[in-house]
C-alpha cells in the first residue's frame, strides 16, 4: 500500500494492470530473492523482509482473489478466455478461487488450479479453507476483494506491505469499509523499501 492508501495506480490496464506508478508498491518484492524463486526466476537479495515473505507462504495453504486481480476485463469470459497476468505457470502452487459474477469452469495450470466462485465471499472462503486444511486461506486481492472480507467481519488478520510512495489516486484498500472496523497491531517490520505491518482484527 502506499503512503496516501492505494494498493493499485490510477488507471489500471491491460498495459498496466497495476496502474500508473502502481508497480513501485512492489519493488521491494521484485530484487527479492524469496520472491524471485516463487516466479521461477535467479538471483536476488536477502534481507528482512525474506523471512516475511518465506513464512507467508509457508503458511498459506490457499488463495482468494477478485476477478480484477485476475485480469481478463468484465463480463463474461467469452470463448478464449483470460489465463491470468502469470502465464502458464503461475507462482502460487497452491489452489486459487476466483470471485466472479460469470461462471466459468476451472482452469489447470502448471502447479495452480484457479477455481471461479460465482455465489459470494462465503462460499469462496468455505471452499479455500477446505482447500487450505491446517493452514490459512490468505486474501490477496485486489481493493475490493479484501474490503469485501474486512467490511463482513471475515478476516481475522491483516498484513499492510507500507511503501513509502504516494499515488494519489487508484484503488483505496479500505474503501467500503466502515470505522467500526478494529485493528490492534501486532508486528512490524522495517526493510529495505516497505515496513511490513501486521494487524489482528478485531
Amino acid at each position: 500500500m502506499s503512503l496516501d492508501g492505494y494498493v493499485a495506480g490510477p488507471n489500471q490496464s491491460v498495459d498496466e494492470p497495476l496502474g500508473e506508478g502502481g508497480e513501485g508498491l512492489h519493488e521491494w518484492a521484485f530484487a527479492l530473492d524469496a520472491w524471485r524463486r516463487a516466479h521461477g526466476q535467479g538471483g536476488g537479495e536477502t534481507n528482512p523482509s525474506t523471512d516475511v515473505v518465506e513464512q507467508g507462504l509457508a503458511r498459506t495453504g490457499a488463495y482468494i482473489m477478485g476477478r480484477k486481480m485476475f485480469g481478463g476485463g468484465t463480463g463474461p469470459w467469452g470463448d478464449d478466455p483470460w489465463t491470468g497476468w502469470w502465464g502458464e505457470e503461475p507462482p502460487f502452487h497452491k489452489p486459487v478461487f476466483v470471485l466472479t459474477h460469470h461462471p466459468r469452469q476451472p482452469l489447470e495450470l502448471t502447479g495452480t488450479t484457479f477455481t471461479f466462485v460465482t455465489d459470494g465471499i462465503e462460499s469462496a472462503l468455505a471452499q479455500a479453507r477446505e482447500a487450505a486444511g491446517e493452514k490459512d486461506v490468505q486474501v490477496s486481492g485486489g481493493a475490493e476483494a479484501c474490503s469485501q472480507y474486512l467490511a463482513a467481519g471475515l478476516a481475522d488478520e491483516l498484513q499492510i506491505n507500507l511503501a513509502p510512495i504516494l499515488l494519489g489516486g487508484g484503488e483505496r484498500l479500505f474503501a467500503g469499509v466502515g470505522a467500526d472496523l478494529k485493528l490492534e497491531q501486532t508486528r512490524a517490520v522495517e526493510a529495505p523499501g516497505v515496513t511490513h505491518l501486521f494487524y489482528r482484527v478485531g
